[in-house]
C-alpha cells in the first residue's frame, strides 16, 4: 500500500498522542483492527472515500462499527479524521501508524516471498540475515508464498530488498538476450 505523506503526518500526531498517554500498545491493537476492518471491507472503503455521504453519518457509522472495540483515543481521533474530511486515509494511516510504532519499538520487519512454503532452516537464515543487518532490533518474519517466482526467494528487510527469484533471474537473461550485437538486423 502506498501511503501518503498527509497519512504519516496523521499517524505521527496520533503516536505523539499515545506515547503523551501511556497508549501506544493499547492504540496500537486499535488501529491493527481498523487496519484489518478497512481491508476486509469493499463497502467500508466506498463509504470512506463517497463525497455524497454526509461527514456526521460516516463518523455514526464508524462509531457503531468500532463502538466498544477501541480505545476512547482512537475512538476521539477517528472522529477528528471524519470531521476534517479525511476519512478515506483512515486505511493508509493505520498502516502508517503500524510502521511507526515498529520504528518506536525496535521491530524490523523481514517479508520473504518463496514458491514453496520455508523450511525450518530456511527460517533461521533470514532471522541470522535480517540480525546481521539491523544488530539489536527485534525481528518479525512475514512470509508468502507466490508461485509465479517460480523457485528462489525475494527477501525485503526494511527498505533492503534482495531479489533472488528464478523468474527475476529470467527475466535479466531476456533483457541480455535482447542486446545480443551477433544477431544481424534486417
Amino acid at each position: 500500500m502506498n501511503i501518503t505523506p498527509v497519512a504519516y503526518r496523521y499517524a505521527r500526531s496520533l503516536m505523539d498522542l499515545s506515547l503523551e498517554k501511556s497508549a501506544v500498545d493499547a492504540v496500537h491493537e486499535d488501529m491493527g483492527l481498523v487496519a484489518a476492518t478497512c481491508a476486509g471491507s469493499r463497502e467500508l472503503q466506498v463509504l470512506l472515500s463517497s463525497p455524497v455521504v454526509k461527514a456526521d453519518k460516516k463518523e455514526k457509522v464508524l462509531d457503531q462499527l468500532f463502538a466498544g472495540r477501541i480505545g476512547t483515543i482512537t475512538n476521539a481521533f477517528i472522529g477528528i479524521i471524519v470531521r476534517k474530511g479525511r476519512e478515506a486515509l483512515l486505511p493508509q494511516i493505520a498502516a502508517a501508524f503500524g510502521e511507526l510504532y515498529n520504528q518506536h519499538k525496535g521491530i524490523v520487519i523481514a517479508e520473504v516471498t518463496s514458491a514453496v512454503p520455508l523450511t525450518d532452516d530456511a527460517r533461521k537464515r533470514v532471522v541470522e540475515l535480517a540480525n546481521a543487518k539491523h544488530p539489536g532490533k527485534s525481528i518479525e518474519l512475514v512470509e508468502k508464498v507466490d508461485p509465479s517466482i517460480i523457485g528462489g526467494v525475494t527477501i525485503r528487510i526494511g527498505d533492503e530488498q534482495y531479489d533472488g527469484s528464478v523468474s527475476r533471474r529470467l527475466s535479466d537473461m531476456r533483457r541480455e538476450f535482447s542486446k545480443n550485437p551477433y544477431i544481424p538486423e534486417i
